[in-house]
């Protein structure tokens, strides 16, 4: 159960886990026990893209996150922002993370990501321009799809899927286990 709230934002009891009643059967959530708000924890939908670079040979672009301390490079990913499609939300994510301009957009498919609490929706952006990265990125490189190798999680398995459906069977990286 998530830790993200403590208290209700509309009394500001503290919450507790409480069981209830729900449509599937009892379900304990974080709940207040003055006025019965319920703090739902349903995973946030993130939006992800394959960028292939339409005028630098069809090569992917991975970027390294500006927070992150090692050297991984991943896909451009983003929250969708309310009154949005997911579609326009990518196409703004690239935009806004790259400068390049999305000249088509396909879905990929749709992927759980449990340890974030996220569900990935995942595109393939067919894209074109000069790459300027926003402060949020600290580098990018450009890998044919051959290259590529993926991270068994998350965003790894949409693109190890998108890599199948091209003739590429993907490699997948070995993660140091958490203890």
């Amino acid at each position: 159960m998530s830790n993200a709230y403590r208290f209700c934002p509309s009394c500001g009891t503290g919450l507790e886990p409480i069981e209830q009643l729900e449509d599937g059967g009892l379900k304990t959530r974080l709940r207040c026990p003055a006025c019965q708000w319920t703090h739902w924890n349903n995973p946030t939908p993130v939006l992800a893209a394959i960028v292939e670079c339409a005028d630098r040979e069809g090569q992917l672009l991975l970027a390294r996150n500006a927070a992150w301390t090692h050297r991984m490079f991943a896909l451009i990913t983003g929250f969708m922002e309310a009154g949005e499609t997911p579609e326009d939300g990518i196409t703004r994510e690239v935009a806004e993370e790259t400068a390049l301009e999305a000249l088509s957009v396909k879905l990929v498919g749709v992927y759980d990501f449990q340890r974030m609490n996220q569900v990935i929706i995942a595109y393939h952006v067919l894209a074109r321009g000069d790459i300027r990265l926003s402060p949020e990125l600290a580098e990018y490189k450009l890998f044919r799809a051959e290259e590529v190798v993926c991270w068994p999680a998350g965003t790894g398995y949409a693109l190890a899927e998108w890599l199948r459906g091209r003739g590429h069977e993907p490699r997948f990286m070995d993660l140091p286990r958490r203890s």
